[in-house]
């Protein structure tokens, strides 16, 4: 069945307003829908190339699969994390709502609150105090090569176990962070328009000079890792670096409607998000690949961290470029994927207390408290983190899919999902808690987990996203029809 985007009326949209709901959860009406394909092309294609992705790839080498491998299942994970991204942003597109009224429309109003609080304030602050660590490391070696004498202030001093330089850098990262936070998306739409074609000019360039020093593809391509100590199917190795890279976009793809609630049409939200994850992917996948492997080689090091290659460049005005973009392509990945989504969905929880800006403050203040650096202390953290965060959110994500597109048939009434509070909402739809809902979520989410804590189940949690995500949505659709057939 075609749905068309349905724009809200003026009348409509005062009509909501009166019932209390702040200027961030009410819907977009057509003036403020001004993302077209272009603006999505560049909103995600800067967040691909961040430090902890391409962490992740030196982790993918040591799966044992070639090189062209990685490359091939990077790819193909692009086109399922497209295919999910656009696929879970049409109620956005369509209706103009957030994704805390996306949420509403599945779980319902008070039970919406448990997996706004998963996505909004567990996953997307630590993210963010994460990618602010890893951004920070980039800031520590560019302050190093400019003024030496600051790596050594303190001495051996640890402040809650990171060292004085290092909680410089942390601070003055974070504190660029937030400002970016606060600007909010018309500010990122502005900044990721310049960012990107920067990001593919200097990481294009660090891809020719490590094809140049490796010797060409060759020896890159036939580059035999050492120390690969797992003995897996290629296949399983496969789904391993698609689920790897679902849980990276776990969070920004469960909360994508934040985001496509501003598109001009579906179709331009579909079409930007597609070719700007796919194209960028596949970039990204030959960069990543040949820069960590040509850098190996060169220095005759196998050495994963792309910031610890470049540190190793002699020529200083390249280093300070190259990080500078890191860090550039670090506060945007922050921005899309983390601290908006994070100050939305406290605004969302607490929405006569906290506005945007407040949330923005609020998250961020946590994001520091946390002490992310303890997040990175070895080097499984990284995918410690995102199998969790993929277990966390997959069932959230498949429970989200299966309710709007198999449950609703692709309707939503804005009026009842705008319920008033004034008014008894007993009868409403979207009143209360979605049981069946909540159920599949829990019970996919144990399953998920289970990985984590029972040895034998140790094969789930490489694939936490995705049996969090199949898991949810059969589970979901079975109460469904055994509903269905007991009301009946």
């Amino acid at each position: 069945m075609e749905v068309n985007d349905y724009h809200v009326s003026p009348t409509e949209l005062q009509q909501l307003e009166k019932r209390g709901y702040n200027q961030d959860l009410l819907p977009k009406d057509e003036t403020k829908r001004n993302m077209d394909a272009k603006n999505y092309f560049t909103l995600w294609m800067g967040s691909i190339h961040n430090i902890p992705n391409y962490t992740a790839v030196g982790g993918f080498l040591f799966l044992g699969l070639s090189p062209l491998n990685v490359m091939l299942a990077l790819i193909i994970s692009a086109v399922v994390v497209a295919g999910f991204m656009t696929v879970n942003g049409v109620v956005g597109s369509r209706f103009g709502i957030p994704f805390a009224m996306h949420l509403r429309s599945t779980y319902g109003n008070v039970g919406a609150k448990l997996p706004g609080f998963l996505r909004g304030c567990v996953a997307a602050i630590a993210w963010f105090g994460l990618q602010n660590y890893t951004g920070s490391l980039a800031l520590l070696i560019l302050i190093g090569k400019i003024w030496p004498g600051f790596l050594e202030l303190g001495g051996d001093t640890m402040i809650l176990g990171i060292s004085i330089p290092g909680l410089i850098a942390f601070t003055a990262f974070w504190l660029l962070n937030v400002a970016i936070g606060f600007g909010g998306g018309n500010i990122l739409n502005k900044f990721t328009a310049i960012l990107t074609p920067l990001i593919y000019i200097v990481f294009g360039g660090m891809a020719i000079w490590a094809f140049t020093v490796a010797g060409g593809m060759g020896p890159i391509l036939s580059y035999d890792t050492v120390g690969v100590t797992r003995s897996i199917h290629p296949l399983f190795g496969y789904l391993m670096v698609i689920n790897s890279v679902l849980a990276v976009w776990a969070a920004p793809g469960a909360s994508v409607s934040d985001f496509t609630q501003n598109a001009k049409s579906t179709k331009q939200q579909a079409v930007g998000q597609t070719l700007g994850l796919v194209i960028g992917y596949a970039i990204f996948a030959i960069f990543s690949v040949v820069i960590l492997i040509g850098g190996s080689i060169h220095y005759d090091i196998q050495e994963w961290n792309v910031l610890n290659i470049i540190d190793r460049w002699d020529n200083f005005p390249a280093i300070i470029l190259a990080m500078a973009v890191f860090l550039l392509t670090t506060i945007s990945t922050n921005a899309t994927g983390n601290i908006i989504p994070a100050a939305y969905q406290l605004t969302a929880l607490f929405p006569k207390k906290i506005n945007y800006k407040k949330g923005v403050l609020i998250a961020s203040i946590i994001s520091f408290v946390i002490m992310p650096w303890k997040l990175m202390e070895n080097a499984d953290s990284i995918f410690i983190f995102l199998n969790t965060i993929g277990a966390v959110l997959g069932p959230v994500a498949g429970v989200m899919l299966t309710h709007y597109f198999f449950v609703n048939k692709q309707q939503i009434d804005l009026d009842k999902l705008y319920m008033d509070p004034t008014k008894n909402n007993k009868n409403n739809q979207y009143h209360g808690i979605n049981r069946q809902a909540y159920i599949a979520t829990i019970v996919a989410l144990l399953l998920s987990l289970s990985g984590q804590f029972i040895s034998s189940l140790k094969m789930i949690s490489d694939i936490s996203w995705l049996v969090g995500f199949a898991a949810a949505s059969i589970i979901y659709l079975g109460l469904q029809k055994f509903s269905t057939k007991t009301n009946d």
